[in-house]
């Protein structure tokens, strides 16, 4: 099938097909729903090389995923499913690189053209890799935000808001003693910006509603320590934040073995809590929103549209019953 039988098909010249399918032209509405159903009535293809060629893009975009130890890879993966899903609506395919690829990853993509664009996850605060996508002529957008954003385009959850959320949540019904259960330290350590941004919304959230809140980092295979300090230091300790997802049911298991179990211990997630355990109290993470508006973002900039900015989507806490008032 080529574009002179759609053109034939439509009653149309094939220089009208062509302008249809790249936007390049005007074409008007009853023209273009011409050539529409007649494409979709012959099963025709564009010819993906004649097409970028002709185009000078690619139709791929490149996502870098974070594929590392203290990384939580089922919600990695809903964001790249996400980006994967939102690109196919504009057309595109999605070229997977690695966060260890760093700086020379993107530098290689963008010198060789293998992409027209590249969205880039799991943002540190200092990121190498932000001088890098300032100097290349390649459109880019960050799930995360940097400390500097000059330039840059980003999009993520306000997680300093969803720090405070939980700790507005736990205040507003008496709670007066609470621990934040955060990321492994190695996460803290490489300054990761949602976990940075979380961490400082809590502590100054607690400041400011006068609770006496302490951070503990946290990985899977210290929870049953971090639990068991807790319960040794804080005997008071009515209200639990945890924004580490792989850490949940370890951590709600140590605490079970002392007595301890949601609401009396009134429990508050930030992400998904794993499958079968009890409903959580929840700041739920919009990946697929995330994944999505990041890449009508990117398609912008490809286009020559939008201007360089930060959006902020504003978390909603979730309540399934695992915090109680305290009397």
């Amino acid at each position: 099938m080529r574009i002179s039988d759609v053109a034939r098909h439509a009653g149309v010249s094939p220089s009208t097909v062509s302008y249809v399918l790249s936007g390049k032209r005007s074409i008007s509405e009853s023209t273009t729903r011409r050539v529409r159903e007649s494409i979709e009535a012959l099963g025709y293809q564009p010819h993906a090389g004649a097409r970028s060629l002709a185009s000078r893009r690619t139709n791929v975009i490149a996502l870098v995923v974070p594929l590392r130890d203290d990384v939580h890879v089922p919600v990695a993966m809903r964001f790249a499913v996400s980006v994967v899903t939102a690109a196919r609506t504009h057309d595109h395919d999605v070229l997977l690189l690695t966060q260890g690829e760093g700086p020379d990853g993107l530098r290689r993509v963008a010198g060789s053209a293998m992409v027209d664009g590249v969205i880039v996850m799991d943002v540190e605060a200092d990121d190498a890799r932000v001088p890098v996508l300032r100097s290349l002529d390649l459109p880019s957008v960050l799930i995360g935000v940097p400390e500097d954003t000059a330039g840059l385009t980003c999009i993520d959850l306000d997680f300093a808001a969803a720090g405070a959320l939980c700790v507005d949540h736990l205040a507003d019904r008496g709670h007066t003693d609470i621990a934040f259960v955060g990321q492994p330290p190695s996460v803290y350590q490489r300054r990761t910006g949602f976990a940075e941004r979380t961490l400082t919304g809590f502590e100054s959230a607690a400041a400011r509603r006068g609770v006496r809140a302490t951070p503990h980092p946290c990985s899977p295979d210290t929870a049953d320590e971090v639990a068991g300090a807790l319960l040794r230091d804080r005997p008071g300790l009515t209200g639990l934040i945890v924004h580490n997802e792989p850490s949940v049911g370890p951590l709600l298991e140590a605490f079970t073995e002392h007595g301890r179990t949601a609401p009396d211990l009134s429990t508050v997630v930030i992400g998904p809590a794993p499958a079968g355990l009890p409903k959580l109290t929840s700041v739920d993470l919009p990946a697929e929103e995330l994944g999505g508006r990041a890449v009508g973002l990117l398609m912008d900039k490809i286009d020559g549209l939008g201007e360089p900015g930060t959006t902020l989507l504003e978390p909603g806490l979730t309540d399934r019953g695992s915090t109680a008032r305290r009397a």
